[in-house]
């Protein structure tokens, strides 16, 4: 009597590497940004035009800053409500430092740097050290910076006119002075900076290990002998920090700190993180992803407005796309 077995399947770690839930997730977030670009470039004839692809490219720079902090926080277990009200009140900082009190640029770029991380920081102490839940921690975190950005800044716009060389953080275009039919602007090139740097941390640091370990199992992590503490505190800090950078780009691109600005943000950001393959469980994600993520909501939000759709329906959209986004993250982990 002839007897039949049933094959079993490949762990994910031995299938090829296209195979993977993870891998597969990038491959359709990219599919996806392909084929929102084609659809629009149909759609309207003004989308693929250089000066909306630079306002795409523009866009995507800040909510992509923003995005990769919150990789960080989410690989690690947690979440992070705050990063757009913090990007703001670092503006804010910013505009203290360089306007009001005329120091050099340079001491200004530090001090928006510095403001981030040490806002990151107590989120993370009082999530790590206190047990305040991530969502109330960072909720706080979020009504706090929104009030001190406006109490900092007389609720009024800091502008930067007086100080030289500040938009050209954001604004000029080292490439396009080499290639004048390349205008991309700086701001890019520091999203792309910062986006090798934080893969390089997650991929062959110890902060990046620990990262990873934190979200997979603290519980783990911490019996292995990580200071558990400690690290989530220096992962908030990280991401509190490259909320600053992203506070210098939307400060160099308006030319002005806004102190009404940044509530929302979180949103978009969360939504590319996810978006591009980082699990809310934690313990999983790229930073390549993350930017394939943070290209598609840019892409979304541009190509809506340029067909003349309304902002309320924009918001409509950008909601589904969230749930759906969250959705799939489920039945990836389900396939894992």
């Amino acid at each position: 009597m002839n007897s039949t077995t049933t094959p079993t399947p490949l762990p994910a770690s031995a299938r090829p590497v296209w195979l993977r839930p993870a891998a597969r997730q990038k491959l359709l977030a990219f599919a996806s940004l392909l084929a929102l670009m084609v659809f629009f470039g149909f759609a309207s004839s003004n989308f693929l035009q250089t000066d909306n692809l630079v306002s795409i490219l523009q866009a995507t720079a800040v909510n992509g800053v923003l995005a990769i902090a919150c990789t960080f926080v989410i690989i690690s277990g947690g979440i992070d409500l705050s990063v757009g009200t913090l990007m703001t009140f670092c503006a804010v900082v910013t505009g203290v430092v360089l306007t009001y009190w005329g120091l050099p640029l340079p001491l200004g770029i530090l001090a928006a740097i510095v403001a981030g991380a040490f806002c990151g920081a107590t989120s993370g102490w009082l999530i790590a050290k206190l047990k305040v839940p991530p969502f109330i921690a960072t909720l706080g975190m979020m009504m706090l910076l929104k009030g001190l950005a406006l109490v900092v800044s007389g609720t009024k716009p800091i502008y930067f006119n007086d100080t030289p060389g500040f938009e050209s953080i954001a604004q000029d275009s080292l490439i396009g002075a080499l290639l004048p039919s390349l205008p991309i602007p700086n701001a890019v090139l520091v999203l792309f900076a910062v986006a090798l740097l934080a893969s390089v941390v997650l991929g062959r640091t110890l902060l990046g290990r620990y990262t990873f370990a934190l979200g997979s199992n603290e519980e783990a992590a911490r019996l292995s002998g990580v200071n558990v503490v400690f690290w989530k505190v220096v992962v908030y800090a990280v991401g509190g920090a490259i909320c600053g950078v992203a506070g210098l780009l939307i400060a160099s691109r308006l030319n002005s700190a806004q102190p009404a600005l940044g509530q929302g943000y979180e949103l978009d950001a969360i939504a590319a993180v996810v978006i591009g393959g980082t699990s809310l469980s934690g313990g999983t994600g790229t930073i390549l992803g993350t930017l394939i993520g943070a290209f598609i909501m840019s892409v979304l939000t541009n190509g809506l407005r340029i067909m003349n759709v309304a902002q309320e329906w924009q918001t409509v959209v950008t909601g589904v796309i969230i749930i759906l986004a969250v959705y799939t993250d489920i039945l990836r982990r389900r396939a894992g």
